[in-house]
């Protein structure tokens, strides 16, 4: 498949198989299938391969073979074709965006963002992968040489999630071939399209075969522990929830692989009373409500000075009852459908749970009539401490507010939770904010801004929420074992 079969991943099956495995595109070695539904509709989009244990073994001895080689490829050439995957990805930006509406649900503005945002890793590892250094130096005491170098870690594993499909993707498979390193990579069961789509994008880019090996499938016990099983795996990346992220820490810990595990969260966004409240209420948008809510690093508890609580809370709420519901491709839509029905129970669930306590619903959006799973845009106060919003991740587009007005005891409330992903502040004097998101248990801090992510920049998060840093310069380093020699030549 081509750039040009892109279009034909929303159609009926082809007939050569979904399964991307050694350059070639393949059925599943059982005959198996899975669906892909589209959220806005409830609609079966088409069936998928549904790779299992032996494509699982087969991906692995395809990576292995292709190893030696891009291990040797120079790293001017490796920059080449992911600079060229860059290109591809902004050429063909609607398409993807497109392929994301229709199986993910996210509003149309979000998913051209998230292809944006996905294509700059191409770009910012293609740039990284011709800096991978090597240090020489004198050994203090004399007598010989110190040699520092680095090496591929070797076949990686990944595992990525619903929610951004090629972002989360790109993040891992950039960095791992600027490395040297051979990918396997299981999309999540919903959203397996675009990451077809993306194998497409960099074997046109003129990625050698065997390099990038691609798994839809509904099977991901069988297939993950084929692969952390085999000794042949050295490194394995996961992006999911914490719960899943321990199992799988137990898995790699037997064969001592080296991991990166980006997990949960629970961020709070902290308004000071000296903070500009429009922009606050911008910000809270942009942190809430990109993606639907549905984003590890969304605002998930907002704690208000309770002297600018009842202006923040009136321009947020019209800001959030305003938000237009509805298919991601219609247009003025900003909030597309949650992933799928359980999801939106599980919001649900959360918001009357809420309720039952005394919380109040502040603001609230429509949704359309008809099939979809949608949820209104929802801004809950007076939300009491005990409720498990407040401890859960919402993953959706609500919006919890309480009140503050001792700095303290707000920072003790913030960070009285096994996660620590993101956080934001908003406040006019910004060693003031930095004081905060200093005391802030948290990975990354957005201050006075509610976007926060960047290629250029490490993210990842303390305590449960993960493992290890992706993009920035700290990504590449993932993908790098370091190797020491010492060198017989006296000084």
């Amino acid at each position: 498949m081509n750039l040009a079969g892109i279009d034909l991943l929303a159609k009926a099956p082809l007939a050569e198989g979904d399964v991307f495995l050694g350059g070639s595109w393949l059925p599943a070695a059982d005959g198996r299938t899975c669906p892909v539904h589209d959220p806005a509709t409830g609609d079966l989009i088409r069936e998928v391969s549904a790779a299992g244990p032996e494509d699982a073994r087969a991906a692995i001895e395809a990576a292995r073979s292709a190893a030696a080689g891009w291990r040797t490829t120079p790293p001017r050439r490796r920059s080449e074709i992911l600079h060229t995957a860059f290109e591809l990805m902004r050429e063909h930006t609607d398409t993807l965006a497109r392929l994301i509406v229709l199986e993910n649900g996210k509003a149309y503005r979000d998913a051209a963002a998230e292809v944006a945002y996905a294509a700059e890793f191409f770009r910012w590892f293609a740039e990284e992968a011709v800096r991978i250094g090597s240090s020489f130096a004198d050994a203090p005491a004399g007598g010989f040489r110190h040699v520092v170098r680095k090496h591929p870690v070797g076949v990686t594993a990944f595992v990525t999630p619903w929610n951004f499909p090629a972002a989360m993707a790109t993040r891992k498979i950039a960095p791992a071939l600027a490395a040297g390193c051979p990918v396997l990579l299981k999309p999540a069961p919903e959203t397996p399209l675009t990451a077809l789509a993306i194998a497409a994008l960099l074997a046109e880019a003129g990625l050698p075969d065997g390099l990038l090996n691609v798994l839809p499938t509904d099977r991901a016990p069988e297939v993950v522990s084929a692969w952390l099983g085999d000794e042949g795996v050295r490194k394995f990346s996961f992006t999911g929830s914490t719960a899943t992220g321990r199992l799988l820490l137990e898995q790699a810990a037997a064969n001592v692989v080296n991991v990166t595990m980006e997990l949960g969260g629970n961020a709070p966004f902290v308004v000071c009373e000296d903070a500009d409240i429009d922009a606050a209420v911008s910000g809270a948008m942009d942190a809430k409500m990109r993606g639907g809510g549905e984003v590890c690093i969304a605002a998930n508890r907002f704690y208000v000075h309770e002297s600018v609580a009842a202006e923040f809370t009136e321009k947020f709420g019209a800001a959030m009852a305003a938000v237009r519901t509805g298919p991601g491709m219609e247009d003025g839509v900003t909030l597309g459908p949650m992933i799928n029905r359980a999801a939106v129970d599980k919001i649900r669930a959360l918001v009357d749970d809420a309720l039952g306590r005394g919380a109040k619903i502040a603001a609230q959006g429509t949704t359309p009539d008809g099939p979809g799973h949608f949820h209104p845009a929802t801004v809950l106060v007076d939300v009491p401490d005990d409720a498990r919003i407040l401890h859960e991740e919402v993953f959706g587009p609500v919006a919890p507010l309480t009140t503050f007005t001792d700095e303290d005891e707000m920072l003790a409330r913030a960070n009285a939770t096994v996660h620590g992903l993101a956080s934001y502040v908003y406040s006019r004097d910004v060693g003031r904010a930095l004081r905060i998101a200093e005391r802030l248990e948290a990975g990354m801090v957005g201050v006075n801004r509610g976007l926060l992510s960047d290629p250029a920049a490490p993210f990842g998060g303390v305590k449960q929420s993960g493992l290890g840093r992706e993009g920035g310069r700290e990504g590449i380093e993932a993908f790098l074992e370091t190797q020491y020699i010492a060198l017989d030549w006296p000084l």
